[in-house]
């Protein structure tokens, strides 16, 4: 599986990231693709959410927290400096095999650092009773797009209440708190977050796809579809 690169330093928004993806499973000619980023605090909402219901805007507004629909479906997420996400561009388009593919990958990672994990029925990855990893999948092209959070650490406060409205939402699902159902990598390894990042590229990919100045280019075309207020707001 090849390591897609980018030919420059330094964290862009986490639309460019989804662009990405998209432009590596329309134009690279790599059966399985696969590359990793970081972005500074964004909440990251599902295709079929209602914005409103699901992301506390006056929290985010007020923290500068950015907020971003991706096109796979599930629940909001929290993703900031301290954890890192992943993305597998592959061409099998079957869901199943697809989300199988990438958990069997991230736990053979876990097994490497001595960490016993497993998958759930939701194609979460656990430790305990924990998730550490949520991951989402969706079509392009007739490719599999599967990406994911891995919890390294987080900013608690701010994912707490970002994307939670209020309490009530948490007691009508019987959760006193979001922090008793996941839980961080950084409680079970030594590794900081650059060797996590280095160790799960050297066990997955052989070799390298460096993006060039115009590939870039055409990842920011395809960013403004998410960065459009109608997109944003899932207007027809």
């Amino acid at each position: 599986m090849k390591y897609v690169a980018l030919p420059f330093t330094g964290t862009r928004r986490l639309s460019f990231y989804l662009a990405m993806e998209e432009f590596v499973a329309r134009h690279l000619d790599e059966p399985d693709c696969f590359f990793m980023w970081q972005v500074e605090p964004t909440v990251i909402f599902g295709r079929n959410q209602v914005l409103e219901n699901e992301v506390n805007l006056d929290y985010c507004r007020e923290h500068g927290i950015h907020v971003v629909r991706r096109k796979s479906g599930g629940g909001c997420v929290y993703a900031d400096m301290d954890n890192v996400m992943l993305s597998f561009v592959t061409s099998e388009e079957n869901v199943g095999i697809a989300f199988n593919r990438f958990v069997n990958m991230v736990l053979l990672v876990f097994r490497k650092m001595g960490i016993e994990a497993t998958g759930s029925s939701h194609n979460d990855i656990m430790i305990g009773d924990r998730k550490v990893c949520g991951t989402a999948c969706y079509h392009v092209s007739g490719r599999s797009i599967v990406h994911s959070t891995l919890l390294y650490d987080t900013n608690m406060e701010h994912m707490l209440h970002a994307i939670t409205p209020g309490p009530e939402k948490l007691e009508k699902k019987g959760i006193q708190s979001v922090r008793q159902r996941i839980t961080f990598l950084k409680d079970y390894t030594s590794l900081g977050l650059d060797e996590v990042k280095t160790l799960i590229r050297d066990i997955l990919c052989v070799g390298e796809r460096m993006l060039t100045a115009e590939d870039v280019a055409a990842i920011e075309q395809i960013e403004g579809q998410y960065l459009s207020e109608d997109f944003i707001k899932h207007i027809q």
